[in-house]
């Protein structure tokens, strides 16, 4: 997700208010083993059918999550006005309810960061210095972590896919110059009197969107609130799961696989009671990186389905754009559209 933001009081909720249909809790959500033999092959299968999986036996210990899910907590608990000393983001910093400059409002707040810590922003450095080191080792350690796991399964993804070598996609991401983020999310409770007089009508936390990078990673504590859309266009809610990881395809991971794989639409509803908390690790590869369909996962007079571009255009693009909208539109070649090959997430 590429988030530009001004920070905002957490109300009024006029602008965040919208009727979503009830939605079911969808418990099919593919569950991936990592140490499972055919983990490769169930990683592939979940990426063509949903753009989503969930993964367990993963690596990184609960230990490391519930640490740094306390000294999140204790960020988000501080005043206003400690916590404005790190905003308005640039992008990196504290922001709070403004998602992107285009409009779009979330009941959020939320701490966003470079994932490659040779990379520090003087927001980011705010956000640390009000606080001991033990904030920032914790953020340091976890996605030392994610990112290791992360690579795992873009190798065990590659071996799915036929792809030699593995790391043709993991080395995006290992790169050190990997445009990669991290987000700590911070949903507060809304107010239960307030969503009743709406009567049935929901606060949104995140409005819908696809993330633009290579595949993000989420973890969250135990509130739902996060749904993601299936293929038909309907609506499912996650169970939450603190001790696993989310995993979604992003719009670059689309491209790089011609279309077999989807970038998965995603939105997070408020809770009336209980705060949700959220960590979501961004791949993305270095900004000068051409993305386009792999060679290998073309079949023979395939056509790219995608004009070529660097994810630096493409990451100015989503600046512009709004949250749903169907950012890869711009990127795709006219003759695909013609024929009916492409259709919008």
């Amino acid at each position: 997700m590429v988030v530009q933001s001004q920070p905002a009081a957490l109300d009024p909720l006029s602008n965040l208010i919208k009727s979503c249909k009830p939605t079911s809790l969808f418990t099919e959500i593919p569950e991936v083993d990592l140490t499972d033999p055919a983990a490769k092959t169930q990683i592939v299968k979940a990426c063509e059918e949903y753009g989503f999986f969930k993964v367990v036996n993963h690596g990184v210990s609960l230990e490391l999550m519930n640490k740094l899910e306390a000294e999140a907590v204790k960020f988000f608990s501080q005043s206003q006005s400690e916590k404005d000393k790190a905003s308005p983001p640039d992008p990196f910093g504290y922001g709070s309810k403004r998602i992107g400059p285009n409009g779009d409002v979330g009941w959020i707040e939320y701490i966003l960061l470079n994932a490659n810590p040779q990379l520090t922003s003087h927001k980011t450095l705010a956000i640390f210095q009000e606080r001991s080191q033990k904030f920032r080792r914790a953020v340091d350690e976890y996605i030392v972590a994610v990112k290791k796991m992360s690579y795992q399964v873009m190798e065990l993804m590659a071996d799915g896919l036929n792809i030699k070598p593995r790391n043709v996609m993991s080395k995006l991401l290992k790169d050190e110059r990997s445009d990669s983020c991290f987000r700590l999310n911070h949903y507060p409770p809304c107010p239960d009197h307030q969503l009743q007089a709406l009567s049935g009508r929901n606060l949104i936390g995140f409005g819908e969107h696809t993330d633009p990078q290579i595949i993000s990673v989420l973890r969250s504590n135990n509130t739902s609130g996060l749904q993601i859309q299936l293929r038909d266009g309907t609506w499912v809610s996650v169970p939450s799961d603190q001790s696993s990881f989310f995993l979604n395809v992003g719009d670059a991971l689309q491209v790089m696989t011609n279309g077999r794989f989807k970038s998965v639409k995603h939105r997070v509803l408020a809770d009336t009671n209980k705060s949700r908390i959220s960590m979501i690790y961004f791949g993305g590869p270095p900004l000068s990186e051409k993305i386009a369909p792999l060679p290998t996962l073309l079949a023979e007079e395939e056509e790219s389905l995608y004009k070529e571009f660097t994810w630096c255009e493409y990451k100015m693009s989503a600046y512009k754009s709004r949250l749903a909208d169907h950012r890869l539109g711009l990127f795709e070649k006219t003759t695909a559209k013609r024929s009916g090959q492409i259709s919008p997430n």
